[in-house]
Order: structure tokens, then C-alpha cells, then sequence
């Protein structure tokens, strides 16, 4: 049996993919201590992962001290987090000894950890991998829309902190893409190399172990089950982006009163009584268990997260994405390049474009089989327990 540590500050759509890979690894027999924020303490003790906390409130206003508006200023965001990160972990591990390490590519120091702790390293990619060549063509289309001075103080503020986590850990941060995407020896990442792109520009170390879906158990609710039977019309912008009441009126605009049955997720920040007058082929709830309704739904409206992409995908229902922030347009034009949907541009969304995405896809018959077709490349891909496997198998080699 081997202790692995993993650190995982991150947010939703990072955590939730590894829950099903530490429930395989603990099965097996490794013992995981897992470092997040508190809000996921539950559902990855659910797992049998040993639970320690990072400071939510310190660690995002470090990493948000970076600034957001280029590329560059949040690689020194996630700099200036090392300074939350790793005296507390180091704090809450002294005397202990660990194997391996389990880190996210974005979120938390992985990199420096695995260095400093002088252990193998493993990176869990919850989005789409990067190179770094395709890393450093967006890092310099990012600094180029900004002006040259404020180009010019996020560089210096790069160099003072890769200096300063060289003085204070004594390990130095070659590069921005190592200090954002934290590569290791191998990564695991969440999808096929189909769906990736430029996915034949990753070797060995990469391995595309496809969506990691658990099982979990449904929901008890009347209302839901009722309408799964009528293969309803699923909408939901994440749990992110979700603050969306204007949208969530287009959509009753567009879809309310129709032969449609509809689910639609708001989120914990909007009341439903704030919406208005809702449909009666609406229903609407802040929390829905999305891969339940995903299994009996005829059509997914999406932002195009990564999770919420392979999710309905992974049960072949097929897409329109309004991507909102960060990879979802790329996420969405991998969707449209595989012909499984269609994409909508939040800028130019009326109720009348999202009425007729809708009709187009559910009456194509071409995006119903091409979504069937990659349902079947991801499940073949093996999710969780090949990301296991392959863990396993490099520690193995790793010991040889």
C-alpha cells in the first residue's frame, strides 16, 4: 500500500473528475490524504481520502491579487498562492512520509510541491492539455492586446516572484507554462485524444484516459422523474457562471409553452421567484443531478465546461453551447468541429437563435449520431479506473 498526496485546491470542475480515480486508488488499496477547500470536504471524504483544508478566502485572493486580464498576470496569481499553499502544507505533513503526489495542472503549486518534497509526480488535467508551444502562442497573443506598460510591470512581477519562490523554496520555476500548467512525468487527462485538440502532439506521458463518471446515486424527486420519461430539454450554465437570470428568462421566452419538456439548473444565486411567471413545461430547481436527467434528455443547452461537455456526451445526448469564460470556446468548437452540436455566441443570443438551435439540432439526425458515435469513444476510453491504471502503472515503473 502506498500514501499518496493530493493537492487540489481548485474548484468544481477540477475536483469533481478526480473523485471517481481516488475511490479507485483507495479500493486498491493506497491510503490518500487529500488537501482542498472546505466547501469539498464532504464528497471527497465520500471517497475514503483523508481530508485537509486550504484556506479558500486566502488562497483566491492571492491568486486573484495577480490580476485577470492577461494570461501572464494570472501565472502570477497562481505564484503568489505559493505562499498559502505550501507552508500549510508543508505544516500539516511534517513527519510523514508520502510516495507519490497527485496534483491539479492549474491549482495549487503541484509542481514546486512535487519538488520540494522530492516525489514522483502525477498531473490531474481536468481541461483540454497544453504544450508548451501552444501555451507560449497564447501567452503572447495574450500580452500583445494589452499595452506595453502594463505588459511590461506583469513581466517584472513574473521575474520578482519566480526569484522569490527560488529564495524561499529553492526550487526555480523554468518558465510561465510550468508555473500555469504544472507538467509532470504523467499526465492524466480527462478526455480522448480525439476530442483534444491537436491531440497527436502529445507523447507518452500524456495519457487520455477519457470523462471520469462515477456512479452516483439519483435523486428523489417526483417532478424529475416525471419528466425524464418525456426525454426533457436539459439547461445549465454550471455552477460558475450561473448567476444568469436574464438568460434563464430567455429561455422561457424561447422554449416556454412549447412540446418541450424542460430542466433547467439555476444555481443557488438565483431564486426561481425572481424569474417570473415560469412555463409550465418548466421545471426549474437550483441544484439538479446533472448526469441523472443527462441519461433521458434529448438535448443539452451548455456553457461548455469541460465536465457538463463530456457528461453529455458521455451519455450521447447532443449539444448547443453558449460558451461563457475561460476554454468553454474551445470546448465549444470541438463540439461543432465533431458535428455532436452547435455553438451560440452569448453576444448575440436571442430568444428566436436559441429557438431555432434548438429545433436544428433535435431535428438533424446527423448531430444525434455523431454524439452517439463519440459516447462511444469515451466510454471505450476507460474514465476513472483507467486513470488508476495508469497511476499505478508509472509508479510501478517508477520503483523499478
Amino acid at each position: 500500500m502506498a500514501r499518496v498526496l493530493v493537492i487540489n485546491p481548485g474548484s468544481e470542475g477540477h475536483v469533481n473528475p478526480t473523485l471517481g480515480v481516488v475511490r479507485e486508488l483507495a479500493s486498491r488499496g493506497e491510503e490518500v490524504v487529500y488537501f482542498c477547500i472546505e466547501a469539498y470536504r464532504e464528497r471527497v471524504e465520500e471517497t475514503g481520502a483523508e481530508v485537509r483544508t486550504i484556506d479558500e478566502g486566502k488562497f483566491m485572493q492571492a491568486f486573484l491579487a495577480g490580476g485577470r486580464i492577461a494570461l501572464l498576470e494570472r501565472v502570477n496569481g497562481l505564484l503568489l498562492t505559493a505562499d498559502v499553499v505550501v507552508p500549510s502544507v508543508l505544516a500539516q505533513i511534517e513527519g510523514e512520509r508520502f510516495d507519490y503526489l497527485v496534483h491539479d495542472s492549474m491549482f495549487g503549486c503541484g509542481r514546486l510541491l512535487a519538488r520540494l518534497l522530492k516525489l514522483p509526480a502525477v498531473c490531474s488535467c481536468t481541461s483540454f492539455a497544453q504544450t508548451e508551444a501552444s501555451f507560449e502562442r497564447v501567452l503572447a497573443a495574450s500580452a500583445a492586446r494589452v499595452p506595453a506598460e502594463i505588459a511590461e510591470r506583469m513581466h517584472e512581477t513574473y521575474h520578482r516572484l519566480t526569484e522569490k519562490t527560488k529564495a524561499d523554496y529553492g526550487v526555480e520555476i523554468g518558465s510561465p507554462y510550468e508555473a500555469f500548467c504544472n507538467p509532470a512525468p504523467l499526465t492524466i487527462v480527462y478526455t480522448t485524444r480525439a476530442f483534444q485538440p491537436d491531440g497527436g502532439a502529445f507523447g507518452p506521458s500524456h495519457r487520455f484516459v477519457g470523462p471520469s463518471i462515477a456512479p452516483r446515486a439519483a435523486a428523489d424527486d417526483a417532478d424529475l422523474a416525471a419528466l425524464k420519461a418525456k426525454r426533457p430539454i436539459y439547461i445549465s450554465l454550471g455552477t460558475v457562471f450561473n448567476q444568469a437570470a436574464d438568460f434563464y428568462r430567455l429561455c422561457f421566452e424561447a422554449l416556454g409553452n412549447t412540446e418541450h419538456a424542460v430542466v433547467l439548473s439555476i444555481g443557488s444565486r438565483v431564486r426561481a421567484e425572481e424569474l417570473g411567471d415560469i412555463p409550465d413545461n418548466f421545471v426549474v430547481r437550483p441544484y439538479v443531478p446533472q448526469p441523472d436527467v443527462l441519461q433521458s434528455a434529448k438535448l443539452f443547452v451548455t456553457h461548455g465546461g469541460m465536465n457538463s461537455v463530456h457528461e453529455g456526451l458521455y451519455y450521447g445526448v447532443p449539444l448547443v453551447v453558449i460558451p461563457q469564460s475561460a476554454d468553454q470556446p474551445i470546448v465549444a468548437g470541438q463540439v461543432a468541429r465533431i458535428g455532436a452540436g452547435v455553438r451560440l455566441e452569448t453576444q448575440e443570443l436571442t430568444a428566436a437563435r436559441l429557438r431555432e438551435a434548438v429545433g436544428h439540432v433535435l431535428r438533424e439526425s446527423s448531430y444525434r449520431e455523431a454524439a452517439a458515435a463519440m459516447q462511444a469513444s469515451l466510454r471505450e476510453s476507460g474514465g476513472y479506473r483507467q486513470a488508476a491504471d495508469e497511476i499505478l502503472d508509472f509508479m510501478e515503473r517508477h520503483r523499478n
